[in-house]
C-alpha cells in the first residue's frame, strides 16, 4: 500500500511505561528522546567549508544568509518546551485508547453532542478527559514558532495504523485569525484538517451558518474522529474581545476545547495574549491546565558569572563560528558581545539578523570582520523600525515593553538578499566618481582597466596623471600610456630593496589588517577610544606605570 506524503505506516513500540502500554495511539509514536538526541535533532544544520570565504562577494552574501533559517542553537528552554509537550501529547491518549473502545467512545458522544446541539450532553458514560493545555508566551522575534515548529518535526503529522483501518494526526497547527474572531478560528481549524487529509470539511460546515457552539461541538467530533494528539493556536494575541463575545466567552471557548474535544491544546502569544488569561485566578488557573512558559530575552551575564556558561554566551559563541569573511577573528571579544546585546537586548531573531546583516556588510565595504563599530552602523542603517522596542527593552519599563510586544522587522529577509547587490554598486560608484572628481571618461578608463585585470592601487595616480599632462589625448592613446606606466612603477616597486609601506587613503583604513594602527583609529569614535584600544592591544606604553616601579 501506498501511503499519502506525510504519512507513515505504525509501527508499535514499547514505551516501558504502564500507562502508555497497549495503546496503539501511543506506542506508534516516536520513542521518547533523551536530552542529547534532542540537542542533536532539533540543531541546525549549516555546511560549514572554510575555503568558502575565498567565494566571491555576491555569493558568499548567498551563504551567509542560510544562517536566517538554518542556525538553531537548542538551549534549556528548548528541552523544556519539549518535555511537556511530549508528556501534552501522550497524556491525552491515555483516556482515547484506540484498541479498547475509548476513543469510539468520545466518537460517539462527539456525535450525539452535534445531533443535539448541546455540548453538555453525552450518549455513553462520560468519559474523563486527560488532555491538559499551556499558555505559551513571548516576545515578538524569542523564537516561538520557529522552536514550535522544529519539536513538532520530530514526530510524523499522519500515522496510518493499519490494523484498524485507522489514520492518526498527531499534531495540528493552526494560526488566529486577523479579524480576532472565534467563528474564523474554527474554520481555521477545518482548513487545516482538509489540508493535512484532503477532506471537505469547509464546505460542509464552514460554509455553513454554525453558530460557534455547534462548530466546537462540530470541531470536538472531528478531532476524535481523526484522534488529533495536539493542537496548536499560534499568534493567540490576534483574538479580539470586542469580535469574540467578551473575554469570558474566549475563556469558556478554550476550557470546552480541552474537557470536551479531549485534545491537548497548546496556546501561543505575546505578552498581548496575557490579558486573556490573568482575568481572575479562576481563569488564569485554567487557561494554564499545564503551566504555562513564559519567554523572555537571552539575559545578560552578570559580572561574576562566566560567560562561556550561560545561555547568552552559547548561543553567539556557536553562531561566532559561522564567519564567511576573511579577516575574521577566531574567538569572540568582550567589545563585540557587549555591543551585540546592547543593539538586540538578547532577542533571538535580532541577533542572528544583526550578524548577517553586518556580515554582508563587512563583504561589501571590503573590512572583512565584524567590528562594534560595524554592528551600529548597521544597526542605525537596516534596523531603524526595531529602534522603539529595543529602547524599550533597554528602559526597562514594562508599558513601554508591552506596547513594542508585537514588533516585527519588515521585509528583512528580502533585504538580506537585496543588500549586497545595492550597497556594492552604491560603494563601488560612490569611490569611483569620488576619485575622479565626476570625470566620466576617467571612470569609464578605471573601469577598462580593472576588468582587464589591472586593479591596483596604482591606477588612480597613473589615471590622474595621464589626464593632467595630456588633456588633449584620446581613449585610445590614454590606454597604451597608462599601461606602460603600470609595468614601469610595478616593476621599480617589485626590485626596490627597501619595502614600502603602501599609502592608503583615510576612508579606506577600515578594510587594512586588525593589527594596523590605522585601522584601530577608525575604529574609534574619540581620542580617548584611541587610547583605550592600544592599551587592550598591549601597544601603548603606560609611563606612569613605568616610572612607579623604577622611581
Amino acid at each position: 500500500m501506498t501511503l499519502p506524503k506525510g504519512m507513515v505506516q505504525a509501527i508499535y513500540h514499547d514505551t516501558g511505561i504502564s500507562r502508555y502500554q497497549g495503546n496503539p495511539l501511543i506506542e506508534a509514536l516516536p520513542p521518547i528522546l533523551d536530552r542529547h538526541q534532542l540537542r542533536d535533532g532539533l540543531s541546525g544544520q549549516i555546511e560549514f567549508r572554510p575555503t568558502d570565504v575565498y567565494l566571491d562577494g555576491q555569493t558568499r552574501n548567498h551563504v551567509i544568509s542560510q544562517l536566517l533559517d538554518s542556525f538553531f542553537q537548542p538551549l534549556s528552554r528548548h528541552i523544556e518546551l519539549e518535555s511537556k509537550l511530549s508528556i501534552m501529547l501522550r497524556q491525552g491518549y491515555v483516556g482515547r485508547n484506540l484498541a479498547t473502545g475509548q476513543l469510539n467512545t468520545h466518537i460517539q458522544n462527539g456525535y450525539e453532542r452535534v445531533m443535539r446541539g448541546d455540548l453538555g450532553v453525552f450518549r455513553f458514560e462520560h468519559v474523563e478527559s486527560t488532555a491538559k493545555s499551556l499558555a505559551f508566551i513571548g516576545c515578538s522575534g524569542s523564537g516561538k514558532t520557529s522552536s514550535l515548529n522544529r519539536i513538532l518535526a520530530t514526530y510524523p503529522q499522519l500515522i496510518y495504523h493499519e490494523k484498524y483501518n485507522f489514520t492518526q494526526i498527531v499534531f495540528l497547527k493552526i494560526d488566529c485569525p486577523h479579524d480576532g474572531s472565534l467563528k474564523s478560528l474554527c474554520h481555521n481549524f477545518f482548513r487545516e484538517i482538509d489540508a493535512v487529509l484532503a477532506t471537505n470539511y469547509v464546505r460542509r460546515y464552514a460554509e455553513k451558518r454554525h453558530s460557534v457552539e455547534t462548530l466546537i461541538a462540530l470541531m470536538a467530533h472531528i478531532a476524535n474522529m481523526h484522534a488529533i494528539g495536539l493542537l496548536v493556536i499560534d499568534e493567540i494575541q490576534h483574538l479580539s474581545v470586542r469580535h469574540s463575545g467578551g473575554a469570558e466567552r474566549m475563556l469558556n471557548f478554550f476550557v470546552t476545547l480541552v474537557n470536551e474535544i479531549s485534545v491537548p491544546v497548546v496556546m501561543v502569544g505575546t505578552p498581548k495574549a496575557r490579558s486573556v488569561f490573568e482575568l481572575d485566578l479562576r481563569s488564569a488557573r485554567r487557561g494554564a491546565g499545564f503551566g504555562s512558559i513564559l519567554w523572555e530575552p537571552l539575559t545578560k551575564p552578570s559580572a561574576d558569572q562566566e560567560v562561556a556558561r550561560t545561555e547568552w554566551g552559547a548561543f553567539t559563541s556557536r553562531l561566532w563560528k559561522y564567519q564567511w569573511l576573511r579577516k575574521s577573528s577566531p574567538q569572540i571579544s568582550d567589545d563585540i558581545r557587549e555591543t551585540w546585546y546592547d543593539l538586540s537586548q538578547g532577542i533571538m531573531d535580532v541577533i542572528i539578523k544583526l550578524f548577517v546583516l553586518s556580515q554582508i556588510r563587512a563583504v561589501v565595504t571590503g573590512i572583512e570582520r565584524i567590528t562594534p563599530t560595524l554592528m551600529r552602523k548597521v544597526y542605525q542603517d537596516e534596523l531603524k523600525p526595531i529602534h522603539p522596542m529595543i529602547d524599550a527593552l533597554k528602559s526597562g519599563d514594562v508599558t513601554k515593553i508591552a506596547r513594542y510586544s508585537d514588533l516585527t522587522i519588515p521585509d528583512i529577509d528580502k533585504k538580506m538578499l537585496e543588500l549586497g547587490n545595492l550597497l556594492r554598486s552604491k560603494q563601488e560608484n560612490i569611490d569611483t566618481v569620488a576619485r575622479y572628481r565626476g570625470n566620466e571618461q576617467a571612470i569609464r578608463l578605471h573601469n577598462m582597466l580593472v576588468d582587464m585585470g589591472y586593479a591596483s592601487d596604482l591606477l588612480e595616480p597613473l589615471i590622474c596623471r595621464a589626464f593632467k599632462e595630456h588633456p588633449d589625448l584620446v581613449m585610445k592613446d590614454l590606454m597604451p600610456l597608462i599601461l606602460n606606466w603600470y609595468q614601469s612603477t610595478d616593476s621599480e616597486a617589485s626590485t626596490s630593496s627597501t619595502p614600502k609601506v603602501p599609502v592608503v587613503k583615510k576612508e579606506k583604513w577600515h578594510a587594512l589588517d586588525s593589527h594596523d594602527l590605522r585601522f584601530l583609529f577608525s575604529q574609534a569614535s574619540s581620542e580617548e577610544d584611541v587610547y583605550k584600544s592600544l592599551g587592550q592591544k598591549g601597544l601603548f606604553f603606560d609611563t606612569e606605570s613605568w616610572v612607579d616601579s623604577y622611581g
